[in-house]
Formats: C-alpha cells, sequence, structure tokens
C-alpha cells in the first residue's frame, strides 16, 4: 500500500476536527459532538485505507517495469555483441600486426643499426 497508517491518522485527525467544529456551535449536547466526531474518525480512519490501496494503484505502472527489463535484455546483448566484436577487432588487428608489419619492423631496426655502427659527427 501507497504510505503508512501515518496517513490514516492524519485523515482521522482532520474527519474529527472538521465534524467537531461544525457541530460545536448546534444545539447539540457535548456528548453527542464528541461521539458524532470519534465515529467520523473511525469512518475516516478505515476509508483512508481505500484511498491508499487506490492511489498504489493509480502510481503502479508494471508497464514501466517490463519496458525497463526489456531495455535492461537488449542493453546486455548488445554489451555481449559489442565486447565479442571488440575481441575480434583486437584479435584480427594483432595477426594483421603480427603479418604485415613484422617485415616492416625488421627493416626498420635493421636501418637503426645501420646508422649506429656508422660514425656520427657532433658539430
Amino acid at each position: 500500500m501507497f504510505g503508512s497508517i501515518f496517513y490514516n491518522l492524519w485523515g482521522a485527525l482532520i474527519a474529527f476536527s472538521i465534524y467537531f467544529f461544525s457541530t460545536f456551535y448546534k444545539p447539540f449536547t457535548p456528548l453527542r459532538v464528541l461521539i458524532g466526531a470519534s465515529v467520523a474518525a473511525v469512518i475516516t480512519f478505515l476509508a483512508m485505507y481505500i484511498v491508499r490501496f487506490v492511489i498504489a494503484y493509480i502510481l503502479f505502472t508494471p508497464e514501466d517495469s517490463e519496458e525497463l527489463e526489456d531495455t535492461k535484455l537488449e542493453e546486455s546483448k548488445s554489451d555481449k555483441d559489442l565486447e565479442e566484436s571488440k575481441e575480434s577487432i583486437a584479435a584480427n588487428s594483432t595477426i594483421e600486426f603480427q603479418d604485415e608489419d613484422s617485415e616492416e619492423i625488421a627493416q626498420v631496426v635493421r636501418t637503426m643499426m645501420h646508422r649506429e655502427d656508422e660514425p656520427q659527427i657532433h658539430s
């Protein structure tokens, strides 16, 4: 249910006060005014359960939770697909790097070693 018994007590207090002050200056006996106000408070206290149930029913939206679950499933599927594609791209790039660039890297290393062998003149 929406809320707590606290709302029921507030409703009962408000109902008691309204009934009491609306009948206070009428020619009723004080006992009748107090009993009538107490009955109004008890009825309002019980009616607040129904009011809270209706409010909770109105605010409960199962469509949103189902959509969120569907969205989470789609996100998890897309995350898995993204991770798999990243892994396959990484695997392909390392294979390409090993196959294509190994000759180029070897050539660069030979060139650098050849330059080290030559005497360098610093001015």
